[in-house]
């Protein structure tokens, strides 16, 4: 069914793109026909469905470049609530090795609804846990997004170093280097969805530098680029990792994606937080990408990106909210306030500025992704649209520049969503889920984590 967004109060097109007044939108399939006035694009959009813009401020949607959905079933866990990254992940294994393919496709649902009421409309999930070899969780993630609407980068990650082979994990959720090749490549024959407005794509992604070995590395990278795939990774998220990587390799974890040949501009790491300036420019030069997670990063005490400099040197940067365990929220409105709070604590308050972080996220995770399909709102664009209320108490007093009280104010629940040129929230309802099996989701969710809390 075509849509006519008519006159949004708001309108921001993305980019550099300046903030207009009373804007329709005609969107005739999954995409963007037009945009204009109402009076304008009236009869084109006789046949369309009329969605009211009144009280909105329409933006692209946001998109989310990295994340971990199973962790909905583990967030807020008493025993790591204190706990740094691999205190964290040691404690957290145990309870994760007993998930099974229904834990995943009921926390990806949680993940995906929660994100999509934040403004999201694309996310990545980096899945690299498969616990007793059950790797039809895949299929039931992909199941579980697409039931919810989301525009979804599914990241086939991969741990083959369990801790006797000196990693972290647990053998239960390790796999052999020929399984999750092979694997890898019938998900990708199965699933990909290479061409524009694609909904599900396939990314390749070994979990990181301490959880697999060099040759599965250079392996998942070798038949990424066979098939024109991304790869993606955790890079340079502690210090820990850095003087593991420096004692059991010799060289710092960006020198050895550089030695893997994984620092290029079809590659893209989460965090990055622990980078030299010279690792930053070279970074820069080969335009690789980075999933900037504020929250994470503070909550789990690791640090802060160099973020405004990556931009300057011409890094592509996308802004992500991380697992719920690490951020305990899956918000990516609040995670484009926290990238702004977190860069000015230590650079002052000139160094970005609010529409700086919108811009990351949402164009700037288009480019991490790889797309120009979405990021903007534009003719022939795809239509993920997502319309924030104006009239919230949070929101009052602001009005004096409406786009960056989204950021300031903490705006962090749309009203209206639009995927792909699909109705997915409006009027703050879902289209495509009833009050009352939200709320059974959150039940089903709520005894489960439970459950599974008391394994340890």
């Amino acid at each position: 069914m075509d849509l006519f967004v008519k006159n949004a109060r708001y309108f921001w097109g993305g980019g550099d793109e300046p903030l207009k007044e009373n804007v329709s939108i005609l969107i005739k399939g999954s995409k963007i026909s037009a945009v204009g006035t109402a009076e304008s694009l009236a009869k084109s959009a006789v046949n369309a469905k009329t969605v009211s813009g009144e009280n909105l401020i329409v933006i692209p949607g946001l998109v989310n470049t990295h994340h971990h959905f199973y962790q909905t079933l583990t967030r807020n866990l008493p025993v790591v609530q204190n706990a740094e990254l691999f205190e964290w992940l040691v404690n957290l294994y145990p309870i994760w090795a007993n998930f099974t393919p229904d834990d995943f496709h009921l926390s990806t649902t949680i993940a995906a609804l929660e994100l999509l009421e934040s403004g999201c409309t694309t996310s990545v999930d980096h899945s690299y846990l498969v616990p007793h070899e059950q790797s039809q969780i895949y299929s039931r993630q992909i199941e579980a997004a697409t039931r919810a609407g989301l525009r979804f980068h599914l990241c086939r990650g991969s741990m083959s170093r369990s801790k006797k082979d000196g990693g972290l994990p647990p053998d239960t959720v390790v796999q052999k280097e020929d399984v999750i090749l092979k694997e890898t490549d019938e998900l990708v024959s199965a699933f990909h969805q290479p061409g524009d407005g694609g909904m599900v794509r396939i990314v390749v992604a070994p979990c990181s530098p301490f959880s697999v070995t060099p040759e599965l590395m250079m392996e998942s990278k070798k038949y990424a680029d066979s098939k024109g795939l991304l790869t993606h990774t955790h890079l340079a998220e502690t210090k820990d990792e850095e003087d593991y990587c420096l004692k059991v390799y010799g060289c710092r974890p960006f020198e050895l994606m550089e030695k893997y040949n994984w620092m290029d501009t079809n590659s893209f790491f989460a965090h990055s937080i622990h980078f030299s300036e010279a690792e930053v420019e070279r970074m820069g030069r080969v335009k690789s990408g980075v999933a900037h997670c504020p929250t994470s990063n503070m909550r789990l005490g690791s640090g802060i990106a160099p973020i405004v400099e990556m931009n300057k040197a011409g890094v592509k940067v996308g802004l992500a909210v991380d697992g719920s365990a690490s951020n305990d929220c899956s918000n990516m409105m609040l995670e484009v306030r926290q990238s702004l709070l977190l860069q000015r604590v230590l650079k002052g308050a000139k160094v970005i500025s609010a529409v700086d972080s919108l811009k990351m996220g949402t164009i700037g995770g288009a480019r991490v992704l790889g797309r120009n399909d979405i990021g903007f709102l534009k003719e022939g664009y795809e239509a993920d649209l997502v319309g924030f209320p104006l009239n919230r108490l949070r929101q009052a007093g602001s009005i004096s520049d409406p786009l960056a009280a989204l950021v300031f104010c903490s705006a962090d629940k749309v009203d209206l969503s639009i995927v792909h040129g699909e109705l997915l929230i409006n009027r703050g309802k879902f289209t495509r889920f009833s009050e009352e099996e939200i709320e059974e989701l959150m039940v089903k969710q709520n005894e489960r984590s439970l459950k599974l809390s008391k394994m340890l």
